[in-house]
């Protein structure tokens, strides 16, 4: 994902409630007269970009070639939804590559019935992927249009259940806790402690730590009977954690 300066946060944070007043213009879906070429593309990503590396659960790759990334962004780069790399989602986010999508995914193994915390909404995509997997998913954003969007996109496109919430992600989202899964989507330096007091026992929480400046780790933290497992997988980069995460 990639990197930006960011904005001074210092408005209260709240859940997002869906009103007239925050819709942005509907979303025309049909996904039985869906464009050839958009299923093709997404076929396309799911045999070359995922399956021919090391994405390999078969509940991932078949939800990864339904979830229609190409309206999770702007319509002026659809052209390009189905390609391996991030694209710009505003306020200098960006969606991240398919493969880093089903890969976070894929390390989780989330259940259904399963509770699952995600840090980072942004476009919502990575949400609506959980959803597919799980009915109890809870997203946070910390800017608060790209909350609002994203609230209202998910509900437009079906995943009503999917809970949206505007705050600093850092915190977690105490009311719900504990969670059986945590996916992280920003970079921190640490693990927040409140993500993995919120975590269940046996409970997954995946995040990419180290330096948030240039790269970092993708780390998978697993609670076991009070203790905390940790295992380093592959190099990312990812946009950093801003709020509570900075000061620390």
């Amino acid at each position: 994902m990639l990197k930006a300066s960011w904005p001074t946060i210092t408005r209260t944070f709240a859940t997002v409630f869906l009103t007239g007043a925050l819709l942005l213009p509907l979303i025309s879906v049909c996904y039985s007269s869906e464009d050839p070429s958009t299923i093709a593309a997404r076929k396309r990503m799911v045999e070359r970009d995922l399956k021919g590396r090391d994405i390999k659960d078969p509940q991932v790759l078949e939800i990864m070639g339904r979830v229609p990334r190409h309206l999770f962004i702007d319509k002026s780069l659809q052209s390009q939804a189905y390609a391996d790399h991030p694209l710009p989602i505003g306020e200098g986010q960006t969606i991240s590559q398919p493969y880093i999508v089903a890969l976070m995914t894929q390390i989780l193994q989330v259940k259904p019935g399963e509770k699952v915390l995600e840090i980072g909404t942004g476009s919502g995509y990575q949400a609506a992927v959980l959803a597919e997997l799980t009915d109890k998913v809870y997203t946070i954003e910390i800017r608060e249009t790209l909350t609002r969007q994203a609230a209202q996109r998910l509900k437009q496109l079906g995943y009503e259940k999917v809970r949206v919430k505007y705050g600093d992600g850092y915190f977690g989202w105490e009311e719900y806790a504990p969670f059986d899964a945590v996916i992280v989507t920003c970079a921190a330096n640490h693990i927040p402690p409140p993500l993995i007091k919120q975590l269940k026992d046996g409970g997954r929480l995946v995040i990419p730590l180290g330096s948030t400046t240039y790269f970092q780790t993708l780390t998978l933290l697993t609670r076991k009977h009070g203790k905390t497992d940790i295992q380093h997988l592959i190099g990312v980069a990812f946009v950093p954690m801003i709020g509570e995460a900075q000061k620390r």
